[in-house]
């Protein structure tokens, strides 16, 4: 099935870029990446789908999108009724914001959601997205060796992994083979130039080669071949993507598609606040900070006062870090959390406040998450569709493309 608008379709032939068939679908071979908290919401995801790519809501706190479910979960007692009450309502907006999404897409495109693995109540998360009939879940920030046993009564849902290096992709596969089931794709991201949580296991390790989309895909496709996978397992490459140019780098090293998040944050119809958009479009390169999360990852963002400062005061906190009886924000959005585990070499700070704050445009209290890279309009936001022309059309004068080395 051709889920691509006619005249997209025109330019995708024209650009020499193949398409992405996924689920029986011939799609964009743009997806939109997950981005929380609440910035890939129904909104920015529906209406990638609706033009043919593929939208990605991100699952994390999607509450904030929705007064009412606020409202019911503001100024609860700090124990387990709280916690109850903010699940029960994340999940009821999952239902929401596909539902949502949904109509948007007017049945074009694929719709996907951003699951982490980190996240405590990622279980749960997948099963809402399963019911609410979503075409595809996408899982990073972790092992989803899991993900096949909570799908098991949904089979045409698309299972899409996120990893960073193919030792990660051999292991997926061979433990989701004994499931009998394969990844419908993959989504390889580069931690070096993607923002966000990212896949390496300290900073340090950023720029090891063996991230480098050169060497991780031909290593995927080689192992795809020696396992004698007979069914393709699409390759999405993600970070640092920035031009037509890096696509068609891209797909002639033999990725099926792209997956881009920024450029899609800074989108008129993405679901942040305009202030949001702002300092993402303004940030460069040199504004970035790279530091280890309160999930003990590496992450990188936007160096915003609030970050300058709290990098600043990251030792005093860390020397006095213990575990609380429970989580001082009333709930347990991650597994483990460097905060309220009391850490000591993870981040001290509530990840969804800054996140949330962020979503709201508050530069003073926000973190703000970006890849890296000049964006495809500089600092100009503009629509979802006008971006995917771009992308099939090029540019006369690109932005900063993704380095050729990677």
């Amino acid at each position: 099935m051709n889920a691509i608008p006619q005249d997209l379709f025109d330019l995708l032939a024209r650009s020499s870029v193949r398409p992405l068939r996924l689920g029986g679908r011939q799609l964009l071979p743009i997806v939109q990446g997950g981005m929380g908290v609440g910035v890939s919401g129904h909104q920015l995801a529906g209406t990638v789908a609706r033009w043919g790519g593929v939208g990605t809501l991100s699952s994390v706190d999607l509450r904030r999108h929705h007064p009412d479910l606020m409202a019911r979960t503001t100024g609860l007692p700090q124990d387990d009724r709280a916690k109850l009450a903010i699940n029960a309502a994340n999940l009821e907006a999952i239902d929401r914001e596909v539902r949502a999404a949904r109509a948007i897409s007017e049945g074009r495109g694929l719709l996907a959601i951003n699951v982490m693995r980190a996240v405590a109540d990622y279980a749960a998360s997948v099963r809402q997205a399963l019911a609410s009939g979503i075409d595809a879940i996408v899982v990073g920030a972790g092992l989803p060796l899991d993900l096949p046993d909570l799908a098991r009564e949904h089979p045409d849902t698309l299972l899409i992994p996120i990893l960073s290096d193919a030792r990660g992709v051999q292991l997926i596969v061979k433990k989701w083979e004994r499931k009998q089931r394969l990844p419908d794709a993959i989504v390889i991201e580069h931690p070096r130039l993607a923002g966000g949580h990212l896949g390496a296991a300290k900073v340090a390790d950023l720029n090891d080669p063996r991230f480098d989309f050169d060497r991780v895909i031909p290593e995927c496709l080689a192992f795809f071949r020696a396992a004698g996978i007979e069914r393709e397992i699409p390759l999405i490459a993600a970070g640092g993507i920035r031009s037509l140019a890096d696509i068609q780098r891209l797909q002639d090293l033999g990725a099926a598609g792209v997956q881009l998040g920024t450029p899609f944050a800074v989108t008129t119809e993405g679901d942040a606040h305009p202030e949001f958009k702002r300092v993402l479009a303004e940030a460069r390169d040199e504004d970035m900070a790279e530091f280890v999360s309160v999930a003990g990852l590496p992450a990188r963002a936007v160096r915003t006062p609030w970050l300058a400062s709290y990098l600043k005061a990251e030792p005093r906190l860390q020397a006095v870090a213990h575990a609380k009886s429970r989580c001082t924000k009333a709930f347990d959005c991650l597994a483990q959390c460097g905060l309220r585990d009391g850490l000591a070499t993870w981040g001290q700070f509530c990840i969804d406040n800054q996140l949330a704050a962020a979503l709201r445009g508050d530069v003073k209290k926000g973190l703000f998450f970006r890849g890296a890279g000049a964006l495809p309009f500089g600092d100009q936001i503009r629509s979802v569709r006008e971006l995917l022309e771009r992308l099939l059309e090029g540019d006369a004068q690109p932005g900063q493309a993704a380095p050729a080395g990677v």
